[in-house]
């Protein structure tokens, strides 16, 4: 064999030839083995180990016109955590490593305290994202991962190489969903119903926030409260209107002046409470967006010397980890996230039941009480 012929991956009709066979009694061997007897599908089996040989599902794909990936589009998971006086980034990406005079990269450049920070992963992307890969291992389907900032190029580029596609939407990708929701199945998290053919896997916003409103006031009797978070989302929209919902039923009325905040981007977080702080006019409880939105408020009142529940009550959205493992624990509304990624590969894999119409599943989120709001857990 030439260097030519050995750099090259062996093909399906290598392996015929080396076998004595048809290239159909190849494609057999793999894929439909009943069909073959079994001294020719050892022979086949055997010329594909001598010769390197590996079936490939894009060839069986292009084929069939199907791949049987399901895939997964979501923004950059990694966030900067901001510095909660100069809001300038604690860690920037790193560059490529530099190697110590022993070909070793020295622990100092490596992320891994980045990755270890519960602050930073896992977020709400990565448990729904475990969800969606634990429901496809089980479905015996192959996943692709993608991310990026939400661009028309970079969601194409995926939705074009899988058989049905979850997304985490943003304004940006509208115009690419539209062109692939004839072609494909999309499964949209987290966001608000439609007019369009997508799925949809989301959680009750509204009353979680309800249950939330009514615990603070009845159980703590607050009924001064604020809402951090900047309501460009769908869903974040719904959770600012639920509470207010919420404190109506309770005859309250929310603050109408949001502190503006948003996990990605430059917002008047920290100017803002500040001011308030600084003029005596801090609510008795500040209500987040997210957990994310949270940590960046429990930051801010840290650095100002403000004690949590003592002085203000805190809450999130979300129930990641480090809700839990914040100080004070994170009284927040807990997303079933993994129960939302499975089911989202469960509709993308057609078993979830017919699709004569777009599924709109709605979960119930789930309060979870500690010590951020004045409770004991």
């Amino acid at each position: 064999m030439s260097e030519a012929d050995a750099a090259r991956r062996p093909t399906v009709y290598d392996v015929a030839q080396e076998a004595r066979v048809s290239i159909a009694s190849v494609s057999f061997a793999f894929r439909r083995p009943d069909k073959l007897s079994d001294a020719t599908r050892e022979r086949v089996l055997e010329a594909a180990r001598r010769l390197g040989y590996a079936p490939s599902a894009a060839a069986r794909g292009l084929a069939h016109g199907r791949t049987g990936t399901l895939g997964l589009h979501a923004f950059d998971l990694l966030l900067e955590r901001a510095d909660p006086l100069t809001q300038t980034p604690s860690f920037t990406d790193l560059a490529m490593p530099r190697l110590d005079a022993d070909g070793v990269i020295p622990w100092a450049q490596t992320d891994d305290d980045v990755l270890s920070d519960p602050r930073a992963f896992p977020l709400y992307v990565d448990e729904v994202q475990r969800g969606f890969e634990l429901e496809c291992w089980a479905l015996g389907r192959p996943v692709m991962l993608s991310s990026g900032a939400g661009t028309d190029v970079s969601v194409a580029d995926t939705a074009g190489r899988v058989d049905g596609l979850a997304i985490f939407p943003s304004p940006q990708t509208a115009p690419a969903l539209a062109r692939y929701a004839p072609t494909i199945p999309i499964v949209l998290f987290s966001a608000a119903p439609g007019d369009d053919h997508h799925h949809r896997v989301r959680v009750d916003n509204a009353g979680g926030m309800r249950a939330l409103a009514d615990h603070l006031v009845r159980e703590h009797g607050i009924r001064d409260i604020a809402f951090v978070g900047r309501p460009e989302a769908s869903d974040t929209a719904e959770r600012l209107i639920g509470l207010q919902d919420g404190l109506a039923d309770l005859g309250l009325l929310l603050r109408p002046q949001v502190v503006d905040a948003t996990v990605r981007g430059e917002d008047d977080l920290v100017p803002q409470l500040r001011a308030l702080i600084a003029g005596g006019r801090m609510p008795q409880a500040l209500v987040c967006a997210t957990d994310q939105h949270a940590f960046a408020v429990l930051d801010t009142l840290a650095a100002e010397g403000l004690r949590v529940p003592e002085d203000v009550v805190v809450t999130g959205f979300d129930g990641t980890l480090a809700a839990r493992l914040s100080s004070p624990p994170l009284t927040t509304v807990r997303q079933p996230m993994e129960a939302m990624g499975r089911a989202a590969a469960r509709i993308l894999a057609g078993v979830a039941g017919p699709a004569d119409r777009p599924f709109d599943v709605v979960f119930e989120p789930r309060l979870v009480v500690r010590r951020s709001c004045g409770c004991p857990g």
